[in-house]
């Protein structure tokens, strides 16, 4: 590794030469026709993070979750016999959204048009005069969303998926099991817009190098004098997913108040036993969701594609147990505050990128080999890209030669 201190031993550049040295392309940071073919090449035939079962505690209760970028409005429910299934919010007579509450607990749900009611199940119930329509109720139920769960995290799929989201995940659904998110019975959110493609605006949470500019006091327990750029310990990846380990200042010097808060947290996870292995480990579930394992600051953050320069951010903090005492609500509040703060310091910098980019005046950028997990989603993305379009044309993607990639 170039320019580190004896001190800090993390990945080499030469570990991570297989991801490319190459620039990556601008287009398919600000280009509208790149984004449509994301929609289906990548959201479409994903698995995606949605939410918890900790928001689905008893039979009838449901969450209604939008995808704007394909206009469709989920209802996940668990039904009578506790499973949790996913269906589109659509009612088969004509197509009235049946649910316009965000959640809520319901033992039917009837269509505010004419009244066709679905059960848990999805099946439907009853219609008025439905002999007169000369079909099925079976034929009738609502429209269902492959659904998956990991670690207690609710994923669908809009496709039809190739295979179960375990089988996906690989090694990292059991990695997943063991974070903070797999025990919680409650969480804080944070919800944000934001002017950048999608993509531009994951890359900034998974790279350290601009901690100590844009974050010079916020960020300081990443960074020190044996790691300036707080490059992390080491790093993984299994198929589109990837994963690091995040380097821990041995001096970091916390302002009384972050020590404070944080240890509290800390002791509280260690006797509500969130305190797991993976306490320094950051998992990027392809394509859009990461995680922290850190049971002091149990954070999760989907970033949800708008169009091609706006997307949605869900920040989450998973905790086990309600506000009890005023010591567990003051730790979890400052945890929430803090990562808003962070994120204030980002945005402004991520927005400026984006309008950089739209210029069109840059037709590449660059990721050096400690940005290697912002190269392996542009990877992971332009390969299904590829494969969408081959398909498309009804051929095999060839490989593609560094002359053509850098035209």
């Amino acid at each position: 590794m170039h320019g580190e201190r004896p001190g800090f031993q993390g990945m080499s550049d030469d570990s991570l030469a297989w991801l490319g040295t190459a620039p990556i392309p601008a287009a398919p940071y600000h280009d509208p026709a790149w984004f449509e073919l994301e929609r289906e090449a990548v959201f479409r035939r994903a698995w995606l993070q949605l939410g918890h079962v900790c928001e689905l505690p008893d039979s009838g209760s449901f969450i209604r979750r939008e995808i704007e970028a394909f206009n469709v409005s989920l209802l996940i429910v668990r039904g009578r016999d506790g499973e949790i299934r996913a269906f589109h919010n659509v009612c088969t007579h004509r197509g009235t959204q049946l649910v316009e509450e965000e959640s809520g607990r319901r033992s039917t749900f009837s269509c505010p048009y004419h009244r066709w009611s679905f059960g848990t199940d999805g099946a439907l119930l009853a219609a008025p005069d439905f002999d007169r329509f000369f079909i099925d109720k079976a034929d009738c139920a609502l429209p269902r969303v492959a659904l998956d769960i990991c670690g207690g995290l609710i994923f669908v799929h809009l496709g039809t998926p190739d295979k179960g989201l375990r089988d996906d995940l690989g090694p990292y659904a059991t990695m997943l099991d063991g974070f903070p998110a797999a025990q919680a019975t409650t969480f804080s959110e944070y919800v944000y817009e934001i002017d950048a493609n999608w993509k531009l605006t994951y890359d900034n949470f998974q790279e350290n190098y601009h901690l100590r500019f844009i974050h010079p006091r916020s960020g300081a327990p990443a960074v020190g004098e044996d790691n300036p750029f707080g490059y992390p310990v080491k790093m993984g990846f299994h198929g589109p997913h990837r994963t690091q380990t995040i380097w821990t200042n041995p001096d970091p010097a916390p302002k009384p108040v972050q020590a404070q808060s944080f240890g509290r947290a800390a002791r509280f996870a260690m006797t509500d036993g969130t305190a797991g292995p993976h306490s320094r480990d950051y998992l990027a579930l392809f394509p859009n969701f990461f995680i922290l394992g850190s049971p002091a600051q149990p954070f999760s953050h989907t970033v949800w594609p708008i169009d091609a320069r706006r997307s949605r951010g869900v920040i989450r903090l998973y905790w086990k147990g309600e506000d009890d005492c005023a010591s567990r609500r003051y730790a979890r509040e400052y945890a929430m505050a803090s990562a808003r703060d962070i994120h204030a310091e980002d945005r402004d910098v991520i927005e400026a990128g984006q309008r950089g980019l739209n210029s069109g005046a840059l037709k590449h950028i660059h990721f050096q080999a400690q940005e290697a997990l912002c190269r392996h989603l542009f990877t992971a993305v332009d390969e299904r890209v590829q494969a969408y379009r081959a398909d498309l044309a009804g051929t095999a993607p060839r490989p593609v030669s560094r002359a053509e990639a850098m035209a």
